[in-house]
């Protein structure tokens, strides 16, 4: 168990991640592929139809030292990558001094049967650090970046609802809207985890990474005096279509007591405004034809639930704070005129 501790301070400067987080979708999805050889994800899966030495050569480089199990090393994952800065992130992890380098790598060392080039890489001979760096660029061009459109999506979509959530109703309301895996029960945010530990905040606030390969438990850096990060499982709205239109289980806090509410339609177009959007973007989020998704949004308008703004030719709509709270769990009645 993870124990979060926040201040007043950290709650201001929590955050939702602006994007998906290219290093650590890596660590991530090399852990799937550990696992289960490709396993059932969509994105993976098209990696393994097509002949790709490079990625394969990459990952044969990269498992020793991201282990699907247990601690791999924080410099893997560095803060310069947040955002989509491949580039970015790869200059940091190459850029990493070498007691730090020496510290985390030691870890692994302890394991059975350490890869030759471990050592060399803890001490910090630059062609070792070269020939990571293209092992991960060369893993993201065969492998993350063809699926890149279905991760960005399904982060986007999360990203969007969490962020409207905190900007609507605040950081406390946005906590709430993580479901079992985290708990928030002021000042503490409690996260299944494997290891029982502590973080404590201490006014440095915390940054939420949504992310597509993170699918068991949520993933903080070892190293508590680090920019404290918590990589959480991304969650579609209902009805989102996702991994190339290999269909979706995941659902919002609340999803099955929301369509008995409102309907399983009208409820999946609400849950899809994670954010401002158009008619046929609601209509393509929600798996629905323009027309409906243009009757659902009138209904849920008249019910103050949504608002609408029409742009030159085109009709956004966005949540209304009653809307955020319904959605949230902060609402506890039906809002007037549904029908």
């Amino acid at each position: 168990m993870l124990r979060v501790h926040f201040t007043a301070a950290d709650l201001a400067r929590t955050r939702v991640a602006d994007g998906p987080d290219p290093l650590w979708e890596t660590v991530l999805s090399v852990h799937q592929l550990s696992e289960q050889g490709g396993g059932p994800d969509p994105a993976l899966r098209a990696w393994r139809t097509r002949d790709c030495a490079a990625g394969r050569s990459a990952l044969r480089l990269l498992r020793p030292v991201m282990p699907p199990r247990g601690y791999f090393p924080d410099f893997l994952t560095p803060a310069a990558s947040a955002g989509g800065a491949l580039e970015s992130g790869i200059d940091a992890v190459r850029s990493t001094p070498r007691p730090r380098l020496r510290a985390e790598l030691a870890r692994l060392a302890a394991r059975p049967a350490p890869p030759a080039w471990l050592r060399p890489l803890a001490d910090g001979e630059p062609e070792s650090l070269r020939r990571l760096g293209r092992a991960l660029r060369a893993y993201h061009g065969s492998v993350l970046r063809p699926a890149w459109p279905w991760i960005s999506a399904r982060t986007e979509q999360d990203r969007l609802w969490r962020a409207q959530t905190q900007t609507v109703a605040g950081t406390d309301a946005m906590l709430r809207t993580f479901g079992p895996a985290l708990r928030w029960l002021p000042p503490v945010l409690t996260v299944d985890y494997p290891a029982d530990r502590d973080l404590h905040l201490g006014g440095r606030g915390l940054l939420l990474v949504p992310s597509y390969f993170c699918r068991r438990l949520p993933v903080a850096l070892a190293d508590s005096s680090l920019p404290p990060v918590l990589v959480y499982p991304a969650q579609a709205p209902a009805g989102a279509d996702t991994a190339g239109g290999a269909g979706d289980t995941g659902r919002t806090p609340g999803s099955q007591s929301l369509a008995h509410l409102l309907g399983h339609t009208r409820a999946a177009v609400l849950q899809s405004l994670g954010g401002p959007c158009t008619t046929s973007e609601l209509a393509r989020r929600a798996g629905v034809s323009a027309s409906s998704a243009s009757e659902h949004a009138a209904v849920l308008r008249r019910a103050g639930l949504i608002t609408s703004t029409r742009l030159r030719n085109r009709v956004h709509h966005s949540l209304t704070p009653l809307g955020t709270a319904l959605l949230t769990g902060g609402a506890t009645a039906a809002a007037p005129g549904l029908r």
